[in-house]
């Protein structure tokens, strides 16, 4: 087995190849062509469609369940707070940050922001309650330039900014189209009394009249949020335009 034979250069050649190295390191000390974010010094730039840590609005939740029931990961659950309402709770051990919840959200109570780096202690920590989703986390910032990526026809460098990027996204308020439940076949209506249970705003009553039980909706207290279309049995109740 033969040794690979080390080159023996001319004292000029050394002296080039030096001159050329140090070169090298000059240049790119003042025009880096590294594609490396030095964080946390300096963060990247996020679209505003950055799917990161998800925020809550109360006011605008009609706790309809549909971030609930559209999770793939089954990440988000219901949790019953004080005033009788459900609320989600996400457990970020099991989230994929798909982010159709926010999708899915007809009221706009979900919305996104571009924090990626919240660490917790333990698993259980991961579970995000109600309470806890409605303040963002703790966030110590060091970095004082953002670094945005560009690419051209030669190369791939980043663009360095001396400026914070903001983590909270201005979300568009969605258009909002009022609906509300109603039955389209009340000759079929068993009286099972499902929709009167799962109804979270107090629509939807019963009453005995000549031995039948009768279900009525009050059109001012629905909101719309078709639990009761997803829960009924029969598949005679439809969300119809206010």
């Amino acid at each position: 087995m033969k040794k690979v034979a080390v080159p023996e250069y001319r004292v000029g050649e050394k002296v080039k190849l030096h001159a050329r190295a140090i070169g090298t390191a000059m240049v790119e000390s003042v025009y880096p062509k590294t594609v490396t974010t030095q964080y946390p010094r300096e963060r990247k730039k996020m679209p505003d469609n950055f799917r990161g840590y998800i925020l809550f609005e109360v006011d605008k939740c009609i706790s309809c369940f549909q971030c609930a029931f559209v999770c793939p990961a089954n990440a988000v659950r219901a949790k019953e707070a004080p005033n009788g309402r459900y609320y989600p709770t996400i457990d970020y051990a099991k989230c994929i940050f798909c982010h159709f919840c926010i999708d899915s959200c007809s009221g706009g109570a979900l919305k996104t922001t571009k924090i990626h780096d919240v660490a917790y202690k333990d698993m259980d920590e991961m579970l995000t309650l109600t309470e806890e989703m409605i303040e963002p986390p703790e966030i110590i910032r060091e970095d004082k330039k953002s670094v945005e990526y560009l690419i051209d026809e030669k190369d791939l460098h980043l663009k360095r900014v001396r400026e914070v990027d903001t983590l909270f996204v201005a979300v568009t308020p969605p258009v909002e189209i009022p609906m509300v439940s109603q039955c389209i076949d009340r000759a079929n209506c068993i009286g099972c009394r499902v929709c009167e249970e799962v109804c979270e705003s107090g629509a939807i009553s019963s009453s005995a009249e000549n031995g039948v039980l009768k279900m009525k909706i009050d059109t001012d207290k629905c909101t719309g949020c078709g639990l009761c279309v997803k829960e009924c049995s029969m598949q005679i109740l439809r969300l119809v335009r206010k």
